[in-house]
């Protein structure tokens, strides 16, 4: 697929034509799974890390997987394990990875906008797996094709997300994904769970 990007940084600066090439390209590769091999060749001789800076086990998995059902090379890095144990900036692994001339860098990070300021130092395609409270995309982009499977349609439903839509980086995604794909999206939560911004967004809103 062909992306005005390289990078996956946040729902947020996608517009309605790239999420559903998101969507079509997931269609296109769902089948390998059921597959007695499966294995494509679509990343053959790309070098894909996985930097998760903040705990994970399905995210982590997912990606770890499906880099090598695609053929790439994998190179998982996990805060315990690494000189971030010891005080090294992400900045400084930046470097390192640059050093490596890796294709992409898979980064889960607790501070909001980390998948931005790595893409700033690094020429590695950057996929934002989580970035403290600002977004998730991907598991935006997977929500979004579930509901497309299960209803066949996103276009005029009408979907509530419900609880601490202050703190959670997939609410955001979400938010931005279901309503650029044309969703009526109302978020219910006390004041308290709400974002501060939330009236700068494009959803109804509901206080419990």
């Amino acid at each position: 697929m062909k992306n005005k990007t390289k990078h996956l940084l946040g729902i947020e600066y996608l517009d309605k034509e790239d999420i559903e090439q998101y969507l079509d390209t997931a269609e296109s590769l769902e089948e390998v799974s059921a597959r007695d091999i499966k294995k494509v060749p679509t990343l053959r001789g790309k070098t894909i890390v996985t930097l998760f800076l903040e705990p994970s086990t399905r995210t982590k998995t997912s990606f770890e997987l499906a880099a090598k059902r695609l053929s790439a090379d994998t190179l998982a890095i996990n805060k315990e394990a690494s000189a971030f144990k010891k005080g090294e900036s992400l900045k400084d692994t930046a470097k390192t990875l640059k050093a490596y001339k890796v294709d992409a860098i898979i980064l889960r990070h607790k501070a909001s906008g980390s998948a931005k300021f790595l893409s700033n130092h690094t020429d590695a395609s950057i996929i934002n797996a989580g970035d403290g409270c600002h977004e998730h995309p991907t598991q935006a982009l997977l929500d979004a094709y579930t509901i497309k499977k299960k209803f066949g349609r996103i276009k005029d439903l009408n979907i509530a997300i419900i609880g601490d839509i202050a703190h959670s980086r997939v609410a955001r995604s979400n938010i931005f994904c279901l309503t650029k794909l044309g969703a009526n999206v109302k978020v219910i939560a006390p004041p308290t769970l709400m974002p501060v911004d939330i009236e700068k967004l494009p959803v109804k809103v509901a206080y419990s």
